[in-house]
């Protein structure tokens, strides 16, 4: 009977997991839709390159070495026995319905690498418009598969050969990655970011900042809509156990603050945007759903409904000064991306204290330091040496003909052109 109930638990725990990570797969149609809709039309055709591109590349990549860096202490994959389903059942046979999470190592590590993707995805639309397509897909080789899973050993890691320190054991806890995921993203973006310089024609010789609207504002809705559906398993089936009374009810608490959270942000931001800009600004109202979203999934478990509405609020109201500020220190960022994942992931980080009493302030902003510094000059480091064997960014005439001809040898949209 016991391991009749142990089977049952099992099967829930996995299935649950398999979905959350096909949800979170779908975030990766999600970003290709939002940057396609924001970058001119002449460049549509190579973001959507890279989006599939990257995908395949960081799950490659993550099964290869990335997990065993993050999780197991080693280099290389041991084999699939890691995966074995005998030996999962015999050790964790004593884990009823209240014991531990217990799930396939396989729905452990497609859970864990889409997550890797979503990181990477950030980096795509900030560095969008001007650089090299395979100084972009090389950079994604060492991010996916050595900076991402090093910082995540630190922290959802546990002890291994990897481990400088637990960040757990200083008071950090990040419930699904604010900080861990996005903010790792956005400091890799900055660094792509500040190395490229500007797209031409953004700041004007006098220090005007001139608008780039993007091509497709629908598809760009769409692209939200869509991550805003995958968040669900991104936080949800980072509660890791369903087959229970307890963490299912959990798991309903997190859906329903990762929602609160987003409409909070939208509604923020909207209100900002019209105040300073006189304007109902849809991709402002965009960014403030995505913003409250990262502000919640440092922790979306213990918050009431209320504080993570407030939560996502205080995302989409900083995300609009944030991209503000940005704009006028001259990083230019296409999507707003580093503003979203990176300033708001930080703001998720330092809220988690107020309603998680396991986190301290000095460990949130010791674990933000540390996962900030390393992907920061990681990246720095493998965008300099991209740089400098193979270029990171195209000419000037590139630049202004198109990343889609130039990279690609086809437009998104060759049926609309200007006669």
């Amino acid at each position: 009977m016991e391991n009749q109930i142990f089977e049952l638990q099992y099967a829930i725990d996995t299935f649950y997991f398999v979905i959350c990570g096909a949800l979170v797969m779908w975030m990766a149609a999600g970003f290709a839709m939002l940057e396609a809709g924001l970058v001119r039309a002449k460049n549509t055709t190579e973001i959507l390159t890279k989006n599939v591109a990257l995908f395949a590349i960081a799950c490659t990549m993550y099964m290869v070495c990335g997990y065993a860096i993050m999780y197991d202490g080693g280099i290389f994959l041991k084999g699939i026995t890691d995966f074995d389903l005998g030996g999962v059942l015999s050790a964790s046979a004593e884990n009823g319905f209240d014991g531990d999470s217990v799930y396939s190592g396989a729905s452990d590590f497609f859970f864990q690498v889409v997550f890797v993707a979503t990181a990477m995805s950030i980096v795509s639309g900030a560095v969008a418009e001007r650089m090299k397509l395979w100084a972009f897909l090389l950079f994604a080789v060492v991010m996916t598969g050595v900076i991402y899973p090093l910082e995540g050993s630190w922290t959802w890691g546990g002890d291994d050969v990897f481990t400088m320190y637990n960040l757990g054991d200083l008071g950090f806890s990040d419930f699904a990655g604010s900080g861990i995921v996005h903010m790792a993203g956005a400091a890799a973006a900055l660094a792509g970011v500040l190395l490229l310089g500007p797209r031409k024609g953004k700041y004007g010789a006098n220090g005007q900042i001139n608008a780039i609207p993007g091509a497709n504002l629908p598809l760009a809705t769409l692209g939200t809509f869509i991550l805003w559906m995958g968040w669900f398993g991104f936080n949800g089936g980072s509660v890791l156990k369903l087959g229970d009374a307890a963490n299912a009810h959990s798991v309903a608490v997190v859906f329903m603050n990762t929602n609160a959270a987003a409409a909070g942000g939208a509604i923020a931001a909207l209100i900002v945007a019209r105040i300073l800009f006189g304007k109902s600004d849809l991709t402002m109202l965009l960014n403030g759903a995505l913003a409250g979203l990262v502000a919640i999934t440092a922790e979306p478990s213990t918050p009431t409904p209320l504080l993570a509405t407030l939560f996502g609020a205080l995302g989409g109201v900083l995300v609009v000064f944030s991209i503000v500020t940005l704009d006028k220190l001259k990083i230019d960022d296409p999507v707003g991306a580093i503003s979203v994942h990176g300033v708001v992931g930080l703001l998720g980080l330092l809220l988690v204290p107020i309603t998680n009493s396991d986190s301290s302030f000095s460990g949130q902003i010791i674990g933000a330091l540390t996962i900030f510094i390393w992907v920061f000059v990681a990246s720095l480091i493998v965008w300099g040496i991209l740089k400098a064997v193979m270029g990171v960014r195209v000419t000037e005439e590139e630049e202004y003909e198109g990343m889609d001809l130039v990279d690609c040898g086809m437009e998104a949209y060759p049926e609309f052109v200007k006669s």
